[in-house]
């Protein structure tokens, strides 16, 4: 698997400068033509790898996206909504695809909101949405919004600017109702103890090397790490996630073991021990129950 593209790579290998707000303090943003960014020298397919940073990207016409695990096919246009934690990859049907993208990092949104908990940027969500050049159309009205302003002189442009990515966010979460589950502003305990338990969970993956080993494994481990009793734990995760919290550790680890599978030459047994398996028989078996093949049979 490729290592993890950071914001500074990105400037310097795709637009050869790197601008000086990429390290002010309040964090980064910036908003490009898929056009001008890929240019006549674009190559394809896009390597897979992650990014240190967060990315909404309109792509018009037919797409292939592979996103963690999972493959989707882009009919029409292609919106979606990257972020750090997940490796992806897309081939355009078009070599000169159009359309636009905005870049920005985690720092640039703190303070104003908790990204992490909208339904686009959660395990499990839809990231990937295809959707109708009416609706491409709308969503590039957006983001020609973006262009205006960043190119203003408005000494508060990137505090609007910010307020707009949050209208793409809503926007994509409104055009997919069906996908996407919006609670209420304002946490209860345990769905404050359910999102803690997911970001432990998250921050774990992706394994970008073979000497990478997840650390927490199984449910008592995240109760001590959340200070909470097991019994009280699967509860929240029951009545929040209606899945029990060994079915959300296996479902994220065979996750990523499809991942690594699919996109890395590493053995089983090597991805095996990452994943917390010292018996590479057990990871066979626990890899068969969750996706009803081997792991030499998924790969091939």
């Amino acid at each position: 698997m490729d290592k993890t593209v950071s914001l500074e790579a990105f400037y310097r290998e795709k637009i050869g400068i790197l601008p000086s707000e990429i390290f002010r303090k309040t964090g980064h943003f910036n908003v490009f033509k898929m056009e001008d960014y890929l240019g006549p020298k674009s190559a394809y397919p896009m390597p897979y790898s992650r990014k240190d940073y967060y990315k909404i990207a309109l792509i018009q016409g037919a797409h292939l996206v592979e996103y963690a695990d999972h493959t989707y096919e882009v009919k029409h246009n292609m919106l979606m909504f990257a972020n750090p934690l997940i490796p992806y990859k897309w081939t355009p049907e078009n070599l000169q695809p159009t359309g636009a993208f905005c870049v920005f990092t985690e720092d640039y949104m703190k303070g104003f909101g908790h990204i992490k908990d909208y339904p686009l940027y959660q395990p499990g969500g839809t990231p990937i949405l295809d959707i109708t050049d009416e609706e491409a159309n709308g969503v590039m009205g957006l983001f020609n919004r973006m262009f205006r302003e960043i190119a203003s002189e408005y000494t508060y442009k990137y505090d609007l600017l910010r307020s707009q990515v949050f209208e793409l966010i809503h926007t994509g979460l409104k055009l997919r109702p069906a996908h996407t589950k919006i609670d209420v502003p304002g946490f209860s305990a345990g769905q404050r103890i359910a999102s803690l338990f997911n970001e432990l969970l998250d921050r774990q993956f992706p394994i970008e090397s073979t000497v990478q080993k997840i650390q927490l494994k199984t449910p008592a481990e995240f109760a001590d790490q959340l200070n909470v009793h097991i019994n009280h734990l699967n509860r929240v995760l029951k009545e929040t996630t209606g899945k029990t919290t060994t079915q959300l550790i296996a479902g994220r680890v065979a996750s990523e073991a499809r991942a690594l599978l699919k996109h890395t030459d590493w053995n089983i047994s090597e991805i095996a021990w990452c994943l917390g398996f010292e018996d590479t028989s057990n990871f066979v078996k626990f890899f068969k129950k969750q996706s009803e093949t081997t792991p030499h049979r998924f790969r091939s």
